[in-house]
């Protein structure tokens, strides 16, 4: 290696602390350990080299092959001769220095060359049917390592829908970001066979930070080196947040797990670390009132909910949920979709009408809503739980999105409320207490009316650890309304 090279090579070496030079050391010598050296060649001793055997060998279980061979193309592709006399079949250690330096710690100019290797394998522009198989070989084998190294916090492939069709999902919703040099983007089976060159793709990896992102954790969680630095895992910190009270409940979320990265990438960041469940369906009965006691005064959430048609959505909700006839939030709300599509549709500044629940009142509509204006909702549960709307004709004017739902008055099939971030304080009672014991008024006023206490039957099972349920809180609501049938 000339001087220039070597130059190159030892400012690539020095972008790493000494603590993550060793670590990658170790690891070269771990792989080229298991290639073979094939002896001394003239009197010289041959430098150990990576074999696609050996990584294929050390990655088996960490990673698909599929993204293996990806990678093992991203470090062959690094010319160290200058030379157009293609690349050596095994990876010399300058090849490995760069391929992570270029990768963890460079730009989308450094990135690029090395990512347009692993999309094809030979040079020059690129189809879009080949981009697409290599962002979702990159998410599945971001889910899978992730999977495999136990740093899906409470998450699993158990408690969540299948991630093959998020994978998909989520693949085009970072496809639908491709940009030729006249600012079209090509949509559908004219997308797969568009032709890419180098600079679109730069400009991509550029805009859409999730696929550098994805690459940085694959790599480090897939080769085991630089995750256990602070400073080096910040990406992962927030990728996936800490999941708290599905526990022991035997229920699968109706959200997958590209999907929870997708839609948590867009919470304020504040509230990316944690996800709480406040309420299911299937776990807390279907009932609006049920629903309005586990979800007011929890701080800021997520709703998502399936209709019977199979399409899955929901909203973001900024500010806790309060029961009054008035519109709340603010312009950090969006609603979203996770299937058949998965999106996020951000606020237009055209109105305010971002979130509102109502109950129990006569002269307004009663449920829960979210965008666009009474009796036209972009998301609108009601009262009435079970029915609802997504009504956009052509787009929600709060939030520019279409209809949500498969029908424009479509029937509810489950549904879920998180809490995103930690509770507010009020919302944390120690133990595990009803607001009849807490609030006598309550129970008395319940008794006068006739009405029976029925909460007692529905206490929940207080979970191990800190995914104990939160208690449901007292609606302010005239007691008037709260009838027989309610299983509040």
């Amino acid at each position: 290696m000339g001087n220039a090279e070597s130059n190159a090579y030892q400012n690539h070496l020095s972008r790493f602390l000494p603590e993550e030079q060793t670590d990658i050391d170790g690891m070269f010598d771990t792989l080229s350990g298991s290639s073979g050296a094939a002896g001394a060649k003239n009197g010289k001793a041959t430098k150990k080299t990576v074999t696609l055997a050996a990584l294929q060998a050390y990655m088996r279980e960490p990673l698909p092959e599929q993204m293996t061979v990806r990678l093992y193309n991203g470090m062959k592709s690094i010319d160290l001769t200058g030379k157009s006399s293609g690349p050596s079949e095994q990876i010399a250690k300058e090849q490995f220095v760069i391929f992570m330096s270029n990768l963890l710690k460079g730009n989308a100019d450094e990135k690029i060359t090395i990512i347009m290797r692993m999309i094809s394998q030979t040079e020059g522009p690129v189809k879009g049917k080949q981009i697409q198989e290599f962002t979702e070989d990159l998410i599945m084998s971001l889910v899978h390592v992730l999977n495999y190294r136990k740093e899906l916090k409470g998450w699993n492939l158990e408690n969540t829908r299948d991630s093959a069709s998020g994978v998909k999902a989520l693949a085009s919703q970072l496809l639908s970001e491709l940009k030729l040099a006249d600012g079209k983007k090509p949509v559908g089976p004219q997308l797969m066979e568009t032709t890419f060159d180098q600079s679109v793709i730069e400009d991509w990896v550029y805009r859409v930070p999730q696929i550098s992102t994805f690459l940085s954790v694959v790599i480090r969680q897939g080769f085991h080196v630089l995750h256990s630095l602070l400073d080096q895992a910040k990406d992962i910190i927030n990728l996936v947040p800490g999941c708290k009270g599905i526990k022991g409940r035997g229920l699968i979320s109706l959200f997958d797990i590209p999907s929870i990265i997708y839609i948590n990438s867009h919470l304020p960041a504040e509230l990316q670390h944690k996800w709480q469940l406040l309420f299911s369906s299937r776990v807390h009965g279907e009932s609006f009132s049920q629903l309005c006691g586990h979800i007011v005064n929890k701080g800021p959430c997520i709703v998502i909910l399936k209709d019977l048609d199979g399409y899955i959505f929901g909203g973001f909700a900024s500010h806790s949920w309060e029961v009054k006839p008035q519109f709340q939030g603010d312009n950090r709300c969006f609603l979203f979709s996770v299937f058949p599509s998965l999106a996020v549709y951000t606020c237009t500044g055209y109105n305010d009408h971002y979130m509102y629940l109502n109950y129990g009142q006569q002269t307004m509509p009663n449920g829960l809503g979210m965008g666009g204006q009474h009796d036209y909702f972009g998301l609108w549960i009601d009262s009435d739980y079970g029915k609802g709307h997504s009504k956009a004709k052509p787009r929600c004017t709060t939030y520019n999105s279409p209809q949500l739902s498969a029908k424009e008055n479509f029937t509810l099939d489950a549904m879920e409320v998180w809490a995103v971030g930690d509770l507010p304080e009020s919302a944390v009672i120690k133990g595990k207490k009803s607001i009849l014991d807490v609030d006598p008024e309550a129970q008395a006023l319940l008794e006068m009316t006739g009405k029976s206490r029925q909460s007692d039957g529905l206490r929940e099972p207080v979970e191990d650890d800190d995914d104990a349920a939160i208690p449901t809180v007292k609606l302010k609501i005239p007691l008037l309304y709260v009838h027989e049938s309610s299983s509040f």
